[in-house]
């Protein structure tokens, strides 16, 4: 099977050697996505909320970019500094996922590389049908 790169122009992707999201078939994982601006400063600093609605927003464009959308994810995973801040972030996963009903994982995790964020997702799709 092919091996798709979807690479999203973060410097890292070429020093740590790493994409936004692999397709491999119709299965496609979006690695651990922070809420980056295309400016490359946080979104929402101190707003889960905001900071989730980010993190949705880059996972849509890899998963677009891979032929995919946001209604063939099976699994997101979302990692929070802060435990207490699920239910806003969760009310936001909604919007996007209530009808899709894909498995959810959330944890909290003790930091991220910077500080200020406070979420990251993950998920991963299978593309249903032909694209």
């Amino acid at each position: 099977m092919d091996r798709q790169l979807v690479l999203n122009g973060n410097p890292m992707e070429e020093i740590v050697g790493f994409a936004r999201a692999v397709r491999v078939g119709p299965y496609i994982s979006v690695g651990g996505t922070a809420p980056v601006g295309a400016d490359g400063k946080t979104v929402g600093i101190g707003d889960p909320a905001a900071q989730a609605e980010r993190c949705i927003e880059i996972i849509a464009d890899a998963l677009k970019r891979a032929g995919s959308g946001l209604e063939d994810v099976v699994r997101t995973r979302i990692l929070l500094t802060r435990i207490d801040d699920w239910k806003a972030v969760i009310d936001v996963r909604a919007r996007y996922f209530r009808a899709i009903k894909p498995v959810d994982t959330i944890m909290q995790v003790s930091r991220f590389v910077n500080p200020e964020w406070l979420v990251e997702f993950e998920a991963d799709a299978v593309i249903s049908g032909q694209r």
